[in-house]
């Protein structure tokens, strides 16, 4: 059935909002100073791999990010179409710029100065937030981050539960990532196992809320 002009703008309002909740709690993560994302570990063992190839000024850890994100959604185009939509490019082009202005409202309180048991509940706030807010955008069927793509695909092509295909890919990246190069930290696998089973949970909760939203909206 085809949407309305109303109720696809409804959409992507909706997956911007998730977007910016699950970026601030990328922001928690990032602040607490205790390792990368899974899939950005594998972003930093790609980079540093290429690195180690070539002495050019084009290279940079931001530019490899896009480079996989865009290899990702050109692979999805190819084995189905139907799971890029306008939201995954929007998710791509406008995270970092969230997280930069998310840095610099709340860098200073320091958080790299937190004991370490502060840290790890930071950490974990921030992963909670961002399996929220991940769960709002992929829920709004609007589209999807390019690197939350491949689980989504993955659970509705095996039909498997989001959860543990989640976790799956995030062991997956982390791993490869560590291969390559990348580096790690405690929170890069509290981030591995706690955001799926989050999301799982949150997945059918902002299911009904959205499409009660969406109903109200329409009617």
């Amino acid at each position: 059935m085809k949407r309305s002009i109303k109720e696809t703008l409804a959409r992507v309002v909706i997956l911007f909002i998730g977007l910016t909740i699950a970026h601030l709690g990328v922001t928690f993560f990032l602040l607490a100073d205790l390792g990368a994302d899974p899939f950005n570990v594998l972003v930093q063992g790609v980079f540093r791999t290429l690195l180690a190839f070539t002495a050019s000024p084009l290279l940079t850890h931001g530019r490899t990010h896009i480079a996989i994100c865009f290899l990702i959604i050109l692979v999805l185009l190819i084995i189905d179409r139907s799971y890029i939509k306008i939201g995954t490019l929007l998710c791509m082009i406008c995270g970092g710029p969230i997280i930069d202005v998310f840095t610099s409202l709340l860098g200073g309180f320091h958080f790299e100065n937190f004991p370490l048991p502060q840290k790890i509940l930071l950490l974990t706030l921030g992963c909670c937030i961002l399996a929220y807010g991940m769960t709002i955008v992929i829920q709004s069927d609007a589209g999807t981050g390019p690197n939350d793509l491949v689980a989504v695909v993955i659970s509705d092509k095996t039909h498997k539960k989001f959860n543990i295909v989640r976790v799956c890919t995030d062991v997956s990246f982390v791993l490869i990532g560590f291969l390559l190069g990348g580096s790690f930290g405690i929170g890069t696998i509290i981030c591995a196992f706690v955001v799926g089973p989050i999301a799982g949970f949150f997945l059918p909760i902002n299911k009904k809320l959205i499409n009660k939203l969406l109903l109200s909206q329409n009617s």
